[in-house]
């Protein structure tokens, strides 16, 4: 079955599986809810990897080519994770990032620990003080999916869902030599 939003689903596979077209379609809707606030970022964050195609994307549908990328290890198998996200090098320095305004973009917040360690990170780290006055980033976050156990609250969100997410780029297996037939 396909819906009207690009998402598909069968009664046997109870999963939510987002198809190119629907990824597109998702990414101009996105950009139009920030513009629609009326807050638009300086800079976007793409939480890498799920969030580095979402953050392209919307960086070309806002006109926004300032980019960085925070390197985040959450998941390390389907529905299996870390206790806790870690951050991994190259790191970005959020020094630079004192008084702009910042949209963090991930694929999906499922349990919301990376997202929110990565908010925290952004608004904590991109603190300067300058003499005696303070410069706060003003950071917003932005997903495809959101999941109802999230435990942050994304500002701008394109669909609901609880089910696991089969995202374009990544349903197939790694090309390696292990799997050959791929």
């Amino acid at each position: 079955m396909v819906f009207d939003d690009g998402a598909t689903s069968t009664q046997n596979d109870p999963r939510e599986n987002l198809s190119w077209q629907g990824f597109g379609d998702a990414m101009r809707e996105l950009a139009r809810q920030v513009r629609d606030s009326g807050w638009m970022p300086d800079l976007i964050v793409a939480v890498a990897r799920g969030g580095l195609l979402p953050a392209g994307a919307v960086s070309y549908a806002l006109g926004v080519k300032a980019m960085g990328t925070m390197n985040v290890e959450f998941y390390t198998d389907v529905a299996e994770t870390l206790p806790e996200p870690v951050l991994l090098p190259p790191l970005m320095d959020v020094s630079a990032l004192d008084g702009k305004r910042v949209l963090v973009v991930d694929d999906v917040a499922d349990s919301g620990k990376t997202l929110k360690m990565v908010m925290q990170l952004i608004r904590e780290r991109g603190l300067s003080l300058d003499g005696e006055t303070s410069v706060q980033v003003d950071a917003r976050s932005m997903v495809i999916y959101e999941k109802s156990r999230s435990i942050i609250k994304p500002d701008y969100v394109w669909k609901d869902t609880d089910l696991w997410i089969n995202f374009p780029w990544s349903v197939l297996p790694p090309v390696t030599t292990e799997n050959t037939s791929n």
